[in-house]
């Protein structure tokens, strides 16, 4: 079938044989915790995805990866949540990165052993600004002393490393927000039970908690970003990635609906174009805006940043509709005989639970077009 054809070869020549590792298992086992899909993700070299060439990794573009995370999560939506996580933190490093820093190796050692990076950036709690984290950081002689949770926390239990978005005190007072990567093994970090929902359990996404965890000032990077909420250059790459990779994850997941809808026994809808046209547009915006992050003449700035939050919004809608018209498509019997369908329909939803919320970004968007900096609610 020609439908996700152009995603599930990008998968198979960047990460080969995860397509078939994860085919391989029904769903259902996919989506549970612990999930085989982590494992085949390291054993087919996902960790190293975004890594540079130079240092061990794929090094593949922003369009590429974004084909992959669709393909990845019509096969299993956990495991498109979770790596979104591991990506986009590995790109943050690469984004800041100097010949030689820390940060080089320890991109190099990520694409080398296979490690996991666990996300712990502001978000999951109603109200709270998502440049606000919840882990607070002092400084103690040359070290830095973080305590505080976060959760969710995707990879939780399978992370080798957690980064950590931090509020850090500079000589003046100033705080400002900084990124901590911190070894999972380091004394003072505790995982703790916290997703309940058996949907999305696959992606590992527990309470991450740090009690006085002591790391060096050199693995705490500091951004520009204050207490305005206004991102700096590090940050809206950081954005970018993520509100990239994390739609294209669930409309694989949609799309995964999708496929079954055309390919039900008894024969697929006469006209495919309804479910067919709301992905495929959604992907093309999202495809996009990684085009033009590959455009050396595009900046990263609030203008691109805004057209990622355009397709991961449109994206919502899309999906929406989508879920409603392949489970009608599918029919009663289909939904009676196999939870597949709802739980596919379930988990591409969950998108708009992820920061930044449309709702919290209607203030700024509207600032923004009156001509104001562009502020992540």
């Amino acid at each position: 079938m020609q439908f996700l054809q152009r995603e599930r070869a990008a998968l198979e020549t960047h990460l080969p044989g995860l397509d078939a590792a994860l085919a391989a298992h029904p769903l259902e086992r996919l989506e549970s915790t612990p999930s085989p899909a982590i494992g085949a993700f390291r054993a087919a070299g996902g960790p190293g995805l975004l890594v540079p060439r130079a240092l061990g990794g794929k090094g593949v573009s922003a369009l590429e990866a974004v084909r992959v995370q669709r393909a990845v999560g019509a096969r299993c939506p956990s495991l498109a949540v979770a790596t979104t996580m591991h990506h986009f933190s590995v790109a943050g490093l690469v984004r800041s990165a100097s010949p030689g820093a820390p940060e080089e190796q320890v991109l190099a050692s990520i694409a080398a052993d296979g490690l996991l990076l666990a996300s712990a950036f502001a978000e999951g709690r109603a109200g709270q600004n998502i440049l606000k984290p919840h882990i607070t950081a002092r400084r103690r002689g040359e070290r830095v002393v973080l305590n505080g949770s976060k959760m969710p926390c995707s990879l939780s239990r399978s992370m080798d490393l957690l980064t950590a978005s931090v509020l850090l005190a500079d000589e003046d007072g100033v705080e400002r927000l900084a990124v901590a990567l911190v070894p999972a093994a380091t004394p003072g970090i505790e995982v703790r039970p916290f997703w309940r929902n058996t949907v999305l359990a696959g992606a590992e996404s527990e309470e991450v908690v740090l009690t006085e965890v002591e790391v060096d000032q050199e693995m705490v990077l500091v951004t520009e970003v204050t207490a305005d909420a206004v991102p700096d250059d590090l940050n809206t790459a950081g954005f970018l990635w993520f509100e990239l990779l994390l739609t294209a994850g669930y409309l694989g997941v949609a799309s995964a609906l999708v496929e079954r809808a055309l390919t039900k026994p008894g024969g697929p809808p006469q006209d495919p174009t309804g479910p067919l046209a709301e992905v495929e547009a959604a992907m093309l915006a999202v495809e996009s805006v990684a085009r033009a992050m590959a455009d050396r003449l595009q900046p990263w700035d609030d203008g691109l940043l805004v057209a990622a939050l355009m397709a991961r919004y449109a994206a919502e809608d899309a999906i929406a509709r989508t879920s409603r018209s392949c489970l009608a498509a599918l029919g009663g019997m289909a939904f009676v005989g196999s939870t597949e369908g709802s739980y596919l329909a379930s988990a591409a939803g969950a998108l708009g639970f992820h920061p930044p919320a449309r709702a919290r970004m209607a203030g700024p968007l509207r600032e923004y077009l009156d001509g104001r900096p562009l502020r992540i609610g």
